[in-house]
Order: C-alpha cells, then structure tokens, then sequence
C-alpha cells in the first residue's frame, strides 16, 4: 500500500517571474531529490496541495500533470498520485559525484582547418566610425514593400506555398523569375532545372564543395582571396593552391594544371575589388577546359558598379558547362534574411538538390515567395537602384576621403564593391592599427587574413563603408589619419 506524505516544505514566491505551477513542480522534485518522497509515497491531492500552498486547484493540477508526463509520479485509480519507482536511478545519480566530462574534441570528425579568421566587434554598430565589411545600412531596407509582399505570400494561392513543405524543391515562381529577370541582368541564360536556391551565397559555396571537393581535391583560390571559402574547401580536406592577384585579376598563366576547382570572385575581387579583365576570363575559361576543372564564381558585389556598366559574369560566357554561379540577394535586401541561389548545369544541380534535401531540406517558403513577389511587382529592382545610388554617395565620400588625409598612400583607384582595399607602406602594421582605432571609435578590418600562405602580409586593411552613416565618413577617415600620423 502506498505510504500517504504530508505536504513537504516548499516556498512559493508571487514575485518569481516563474509561474507558480513551475514553483511546485520545482519543488516536489527537489522533495523526491531529497528524499523527503520516495518511491511508493502517495502525494498530497490537488486539493490539499491548493488549500496548503494558498494556490488554486488549475495550478496545483498543472505541477501534478507535469510530473507525470515527466515520469517522476503516476496517477492510480481510486489511490491518487504515487511517486514513481523508475525514480531510483535519477536520486542515486543526483547523490553521486558527476561523471567524467565528455571529450569533445577527440569525437570531432574533421579537425579546425589551420588558416585564420575574418573577426568583427560583435557590437560594431555602437562605435562611432564603423567601417565594417559588408554590413548595410538598415534605413535602406524596403520595409513597406518587404510587408506588402509578406503579407500577399500568405493570402491566396501564395498560402500553399509559402506554408508547405516542399522536401527538395525550390518555389517555382522564384526560379522563374530568376530566370526571366534577375539572370538576364548578368548576361546569364537559364531554365529553372539549372537553379537551386540555398541560404545565401555562402552555403550555396558549402554545398558546392560538399559535392565537388575531397581529401585528393586540389582546389585554386586567389590570393588574397575571400576567407571563408578557404575554410569551406580546408573542411573538405581539400589541397588548397594559391593564385595571384594582380591589377587585371587572377593570374591563369602556369597555375591551373591540376587543379580540380578554381574558385573566383570576378565581378569585384575579394578583397581588392578588381575586375577580372576579359582576356583574363577567356584563358580562365579555355584552361578550365584543357586541364579539365569546375570554376565556382562567386558574383561578389557585381551590381555595385559606379563608373561604367557591369560587367557581365563569368558565367555569361561558359560553353561548356564548367562555370557553377553563386548569386545572393543578401546585398540589396539584409543579410540576415540569407537567401541565394545556384546556377549551374541540371545533373549538379540535381545532385545539389539532394544534398540540400538532407541538410535543411529547403529555404523558408515564405521567404522565397515573398521574395518572388517583390522581384514581380518591381519593387525588388526599385530596391535596388535606390541602394545602389545610396553606397554610391558613400563610395564617393570614402574615396576622397582617403585621397585628402592619405595622400602619400596612393591608394589604387577602385571602381567597385562596398569596401576598399587599402594598402599601406611596406613595413606598416595594420593589424596594430585595427587595435588601436578600436580604442578611438573607429572599426576596420585588418588584410593580413586575406592571404593564404605565411608570413601574411600586415600592410593592408580593408575599410568598408556601406554599414556607416554617410557624414561619418570623412570625419571618420580624418580620424585613422592622424591615428596613422601618431603612429608612424
């Protein structure tokens, strides 16, 4: 027969943020932790618990109904709740000392890749002169037209779609539009069959290494180049080569032979924003058939063009089938909603498809479809020549800012992208620059992380300025400058 308890010492606070059920169901726990209830004991009814505790029956049945989905009691007929026996072991282990932590790191199956990484303050919008990377202005965010187009996704036959699960698949209307309206922009000819949609252009690089590279690849990547696509390819165990950088792009003459992928950013090169020159692309294109490798472009910046037109991609000019495009729509609307795509030929991306399927299966239908909406009512292309005439104004700002207080730097003129490569003399330090200025209110980027081999250049940095307020811009340049001055 179940020994009947009488209600243990529990205190129950009003003032808790934590609801007053929690409270109990905390405390009659910690009574069977104690010992205070033990297996078999029969526990106080709701309505002795109620009228004990000054609580209402609904709360004292609420602590008691959680018990028992937990397991730490059950209810039997015409007896009342009992603490369960199955309550044994986790008593006896509460009462030991802990066991052995775990050992992460021997259970890791691919070891951290040895190159470094791209860092930021975490709070980099707080200090006065941000001039971060890649990180856009929040005021230029078509919130009216995102809501309108959210709200159209889920009225209609927008509903199913948005809301469905669509296993492997893309949302047709998206793809369609890429194909019909966004692609055309970049010279590129596609059909929906050729498009995977991914979280941004990132994973898209993700999955195409996923599927290309392995521990016998042998992968090109400029230098400098973008970080984290060599920790995507050194995850992959890939042997990483480095290609060359000069004032017409990567240099293809005697680097490619062997290789298996070579990954490019030639619209404006990460991180010198230079424009891989025609003649470039076409011996690019012609080893990649000869020596037989995939080159991924990853359209970096391409429509933040400010003198002359863009140029079109890479992959506007592939007859074969080597060029995987990576494209995002991160740059114009926000990072933070990650959405990109794909475009290569059917079969990879097909393969793609199920790779995806089994990672995430698919990006947010409501994010695609109200993406897809955006695009059709022009609101999307609308978004973008207003932010393109925006980062212009601040392009112009950085560059004469630059040419004013650091004349003697000459720094190369940059036509392009949402940051500038600045080279400083040989022997600066950069890296200690970045330091100090943090402590001034003033955040960039150090450029040594951008070349792949030792000893890494510190003479450069990167000074992004599309996430900075426009009439902070020359003040805040000012500002490095006589940092700078002091410094050397």
């Amino acid at each position: 027969m179940a020994r009947r308890r009488s209600t243990p010492l529990i205190r129950l606070s009003r003032d808790d943020s934590e609801p007053l059920y929690r409270q109990l169901r905390n405390g009659l726990v910690a009574a069977i932790e104690a010992g205070t209830l033990g297996p078999g004991d029969l526990l106080p009814s709701s309505r002795t618990l109620a009228l004990e505790l000054d609580v209402s029956r609904n709360t004292a049945n609420l602590a008691l109904q959680e018990l028992v989905t937990e397991g730490f009691i059950q209810s039997i007929d015409r007896v009342g709740y009992v603490v369960s026996q199955e309550v044994g072991p986790f008593v006896q282990a509460r009462r030991e000392p802990p066991g052995i932590p775990i050992d992460w790191d021997v259970r890791f199956r691919h070891p951290t890749d040895p190159y470094p990484h791209m860092r930021k303050p975490p709070n980099w919008s707080d200090y006065a002169y941000p001039f971060v990377v890649g990180q856009p202005d929040p005021s230029l965010f078509p919130t009216r037209a995102w809501n309108r187009a959210g709200r159209a996704a889920l009225d209609g036959e927008n509903r199913s779609i948005s809301l469905s699960d669509l296993i492997d698949q893309d949302d047709p209307l998206l793809t369609t539009l890429l194909c019909e309206r966004i692609l055309p922009a970049r010279g590129i000819s596609a059909t929906p069959d050729q498009i995977l949609v991914s979280l941004g252009s990132q994973q898209g690089l993700f999955l195409v290494a996923h599927a290309l590279v392995g521990s016998s690849s042998r992968v090109g990547v400029e230098d400098p180049g973008y970080p984290d696509a060599r920790h995507i390819f050194s995850r992959r165990r890939g042997t990483l080569r480095a290609m060359p950088i000069d004032d017409q792009g990567i240099l293809v003459e005697g680097t490619t032979s062997g290789l298996d992928v070579v990954f490019v950013t030639p619209s404006h090169q990460y991180p010198t924003n230079v424009t891989l020159a025609v003649g470039r692309r076409q011996q690019l294109l012609t080893a990649a058939a000869d020596d037989d490798f995939v080159v991924i472009e990853d359209d970096y910046d391409a429509e933040f063009r400010y003198q002359g037109q863009p140029t079109p991609a890479l992959k506007a000019m592939d007859e074969t089938g080597r060029v995987v495009y990576l494209g995002s729509f991160s740059k114009f609307l926000a990072p933070g909603l990650r959405l990109g795509y794909i475009v290569a030929d059917a079969p990879l991306i097909e393969h793609l498809r199920d790779i995806r399927r089994y990672m995430l299966r698919h990006p947010a239908g409501l994010l695609q479809r109200t993406t897809a909406l955006m695009i059709e009512s022009g609101d999307y292309a609308a978004s973008v020549r207003k932010t393109r005439i925006a980062v212009k104004d601040k392009w112009e700002r950085a560059s004469s800012g630059l040419a004013t207080h650091l004349p003697e730097w000459n720094i190369p003129t940059q036509t392009g992208g949402l940051s500038i490569w600045v080279p400083g003399p040989s022997g600066f330090d950069a890296t200690g620059l970045a330091r100090l200025a943090l402590g001034r209110g003033i955040v960039i980027e150090p450029g040594n992380v951008c070349f792949l081999n030792e000893p890494r250049p510190v003479n450069y940095f990167k000074l992004g300025f599309s996430g900075i307020a426009a009439d902070s811009i020359e003040p805040g340049i000012a500002a490095l400058a006589t940092l700078i001055e002091d410094q050397t």
